[in-house]
């Protein structure tokens, strides 16, 4: 017999945002295959699972994908039911068509099941929404970590007159602010910076473009973050606390 793997959003932190398919695969698995940024509540859906870690971090020693792929292959050949439980959504940046393609290379069934990525949840709990009639009608997802470490078009991406949303942007954000300029972006574009999206010790600081990288530095922003980059980023509330470190920085250079 050869059981199903299951590729698995569990959202971007909060466990209440797990779908009711996520917490159905949870309940049904043999072995679960959990990366780093995936809250360890969510294993409390889990009947009798072995749990193995296998997490992926930039700048962090990070589990094989090879091995990954072959673990996954292992024990599904075993008969076990399977789920590689990611961060966000598995196809958002979460090589899980990669992995889809491989095993059903393979003979390996597969099922995707979608999780709320970091971004849309970041941005709803700052009260932000990436899209707005009369402001911006699309929103364009990226990340600033590539494989082969190349940069992005970013001036190509200022053009497109969406919401831009940075994924894996934080130890990037002086060249994505120089680039977005020079693409055309006004310096009074507004940004937010949301760190730990939809935890209890989420964090989020505002700026606008031209203040960007500094503002970050003295709110002390850190990974797991998003940048989200547009008009709609001067909606929703702001916490005291932004509204402090942005006075700050600006009473200094002035």
């Amino acid at each position: 017999m050869i059981a199903k793997v299951w590729l698995v959003g569990a959202g971007p932190g909060d466990p209440e945002l797990l779908t009711l398919k996520a917490v159905r695969a949870l309940k049904s698995a043999d072995i679960v295959m959990i990366d780093d940024l995936v809250n360890p509540a969510v294993l409390e859906h889990c009947v009798s699972a072995k749990v193995i870690g296998v997490g992926k971090r930039g700048g962090c020693r990070s589990t094989p994908q090879d091995f990954i792929h072959r673990l996954m292959l292992r024990y599904a050949r075993q008969g076990k039911c399977v789920v590689r439980l990611k961060g966000g959504d598995p196809c958002i940046f979460g090589r899980g068509s990669e992995e889809a393609e491989w095993l059903g290379a393979r003979g390996i069934e597969v099922e995707l099941v979608n999780g709320i990525t970091a971004g849309l949840a970041g941005a709803t709990q700052c009260g932000i929404p990436l899209t707005l009639r009369g402001v911006a009608r699309g929103v364009t997802l990226v990340t600033a970590h590539t494989q082969d470490d190349s940069s992005l078009n970013w001036q190509a991406l200022a053009q497109t007159g969406t919401t831009l949303v940075v994924y894996m942007g934080v130890a990037k954000l002086e060249e994505v602010q120089r680039e977005l300029l020079a693409g055309g972006l006004t310096a009074s574009t507004p940004v937010a910076m949301i760190e730990n999206a939809s935890l209890p010790h989420q964090r989020e600081c505002r700026s606008d473009l031209a203040n960007m990288s500094n503002v970050a530095q003295t709110f002390r922003l850190k990974s797991p973050a998003v940048i989200v980059i547009g008009e709609v980023s001067g909606q929703g509330r702001v916490k005291r606390e932004c509204l402090e470190i942005i006075d700050s920085h600006l009473s200094a250079k002035g």
